[in-house]
C-alpha cells in the first residue's frame, strides 16, 4: 500500500525558511505526479507546487512562485519542497500527494488540481509569525 509520510514542518519568523521532505513507499510503479498541497483553517486546500515525473517539469502556484521550489530525488523516493522567505500567509497545514492517474497531463491546471491525486499524507504544520 502505497504510503506518503511528510517531515520538516515547524515554526519559523516571517522571512525565514524551511525544508519539507516526503517519503513514498508501497509502490511498484512510480507515480505520474507528486504535489504539495496546503490548507489553513477556514480555507479550501491548495496547490503549492508540484513535479510531473515524465520530464521533471515543475509547476509553482503565483504565490509562491521564485520562493518555493520543488524537487525530488528518484533513488530515495522522495519529494522535497524549499521554502524560502516564508510569509505570515504560507501558514498552513502542507499535504504531500501521489498521483497514479495514467491520463494525468503534464501542466499548471491539471497538476493542481488534488481531484487528480491518489494518496494523501497525514500532513505537516507550517507555522510562520510575522
Amino acid at each position: 500500500q502505497v504510503q506518503l509520510v511528510e517531515s520538516g514542518g515547524g515554526s519559523v519568523q516571517a522571512g525565514g525558511s524551511l525544508r519539507l521532505s516526503c517519503a513514498a513507499t508501497g509502490y511498484t510503479i512510480s507515480p505520474n505526479c507528486m504535489g504539495w498541497f496546503r490548507q489553513a483553517p477556514g480555507k479550501e486546500r491548495e496547490g503549492v507546487a508540484t513535479i510531473y515525473s515524465a520530464g521533471g517539469s515543475t509547476y509553482y502556484a503565483d504565490s509562491v512562485k521564485g520562493r518555493f521550489t520543488i524537487s525530488r530525488d528518484v533513488a530515495k523516493n522522495t519529494v522535497y519542497l524549499q521554502m524560502n522567505s516564508l510569509k505570515p500567509e504560507d501558514s498552513a497545514m502542507y499535504y504531500c500527494a501521489a498521483s497514479f492517474g495514467p491520463g494525468l497531463m503534464s501542466g499548471v491546471l491539471t497538476t493542481m488540481d488534488s481531484n487528480e491525486y491518489n494518496y494523501w499524507g497525514q500532513g505537516t504544520q507550517v507555522t510562520v509569525s510575522s
